[in-house]
């Protein structure tokens, strides 16, 4: 009776309904596979979502207009100079000259001095510019997205890299400590709860990556930059916010992320692309991967995120429920502390160590927590003891080690019997409803019954203590 009634709900979702709920399931269970959180690459498109700030284009007219020296229209400058860092270049030029005549009352008096340099002065009417426009509060911040700006603070990302001069993630984000430009390159090695700023910070004007010089000696360093973050993305989900799926950082960034991996061609498991389509109806069913032109003539396959209102996918990102009380300032500090002790405190004897306690407290993960004061929190529920598997943990005891082939075996039971374990909760099955992504969990029988189905042997499927969805 269940089933009958599980399936009329599914007969009455619409075509995007069950794209959503696929895709949320596919970046949950990603999540979990890689077993920590995500990495958030945010380009210019969120901050003018979220707080009207500037792109590119809008942000070069603007200074068109501010500079009297700028004589002629913006039309000029991209049809004889092309690229928008060339048309940088020149504006420097032009707002060097301007500030040193007319526009002389539009810059504080101490950046006219022989040490300041002659880009300074585009990048610090760049910077007066996104000040102005930032919120006080978050509450501030444009109205009709505040859902979604809600749903983004509770990913708990473990690190977000922009190329965003504003200050929207540090507001959103607080609890993360901020890392300008080239400073990258000179921290720790293993850092979470940080939001890195490559491309400069309105903090400190001179950090902008705006001009082709800039983006000439950026290139010079991108090599040990790519070199760190890959690290980062080796390890971990990571999806794209706010950029054109053909933006120059997205392709550079992929291009690294492509020499890396071992095998080509397949789509990259782990990184997305949220874009956002305002035409979405309810029959549609967007690609769910993209190819994305790189360097060189290459080209990768990325997931692809497609949605008008972007609150059930941060949802699904944030639905882990042990992480919901868990402060990245913290985890910074634990792990920049044990960084320190292993590798500066212990060998220059500054402190004591104990090495038959620390021997015996990294024997295990439990016993290691403790050694920090922390509890095990993986047991979320009373529930949870009686189904306490994610997809990928089952599809490790089918000896394939994703949760493609949990999917795929319940599919098939369905398709022979005509049942669907995962609409119901039951003997096999539960979910729980985070925000509003569903969480699954199954059960040791689960596993023994898929089994069989991998094993093509004779197999019943007795749900047992069903409850109705």
């Amino acid at each position: 009776m269940a089933d009958v009634e599980a399936d009329e709900v599914e007969a009455k979702q619409s075509r995007y309904e069950r794209y959503i709920e696929e895709t949320s399931e596919d970046i949950t269970n990603t999540v979990e596979e890689f077993g920590c959180q995500p990495i958030l690459f945010v380009g210019s498109g969120l901050s003018k979502r979220y707080m009207g700030t500037p792109n590119w284009e809008e942000l070069l007219a603007y200074l068109a207009d501010k500079c009297s020296d700028i004589d002629k229209g913006l039309g000029f400058y991209k049809q004889s100079l092309g690229t928008p860092i060339k048309i940088g270049e020149e504006f420097a030029k032009l707002y060097q000259a301007w500030a040193w005549d007319k526009g002389h009352n539009e810059f504080p008096e101490d950046m006219f001095g022989d040490d300041i340099g002659p880009q300074a002065y585009v990048k610090f009417m760049i910077a007066e510019r996104l000040e102005a426009l930032r919120p006080a509060i978050i509450d501030d911040m444009n109205p009709e997205h505040l859902h979604e700006i809600e749903a983004l603070s509770k990913i708990k990302p473990h690190a977000l890299i922009t190329t965003n001069y504003d200050e929207m993630l540090e507001m959103i984000f607080p609890d993360h400590e901020r890392i300008i430009g080239q400073q990258i390159l000179k921290g720790q090695q293993v850092c979470v709860g940080e939001v890195y700023k490559i491309h400069g910070c309105v903090t400190d004007y001179n950090s902008l990556v705006f001009t082709a010089t800039d983006y000439e000696e950026f290139a010079k360093k991108k090599k040990f930059l790519s070199a760190k973050l890959l690290t980062f993305f080796n390890e971990h989900p990571l999806i794209f916010l706010g950029y054109n799926a053909g933006d120059p950082n997205i392709r550079g960034i992929l291009s690294d992320i492509d020499q890396a991996l071992p095998d080509k061609g397949g789509v990259i498991p782990n990184v997305y692309i949220l874009q956002w389509n305002p035409d979405l109806t309810a029959d549609s069913w967007p690609a769910k991967d993209k190819v994305i032109p790189t360097e060189d003539d290459r080209n990768v396959r990325v997931k692809l995120i497609e949605a008008s209102d972007f609150k059930w996918v941060f949802d699904a990102f944030a639905a882990n429920p042990a992480l919901n009380h868990v402060n990245p300032r913290v985890l910074r500090s634990l792990i920049a502390r044990s960084y320190d002790l292993v590798r500066h405190d212990i060998p220059k004897m500054t402190v004591e160590a104990d090495f038959q306690m620390l021997n015996s407290a990294v024997e295990s993960s439990e016993s290691f927590a403790k050694l920090f004061g922390i509890a095990n929190i993986s047991d979320y529920t009373t529930a949870s003891a009686q189904h306490p598997l994610s997809a990928t943990e089952v599809g490790k005891m089918l000896g394939t080690g994703s949760w493609h082939i949990t999917n795929h075996l319940i599919d098939t039971i369905e398709k022979q019997t005509g049942t669907n374990i995962k609409k119901s909760d039951n003997r096999y099955h539960r979910s729980d409803k985070i925000n509003t992504t569903k969480f699954h969990k199954y059960s040791n029988e689960a596993v023994e019954l898929l089994k069989k189905v991998r094993d093509a042997q004779e197999y019943v499927v007795d749900l047992g203590h069903e409850k109705k969805k």
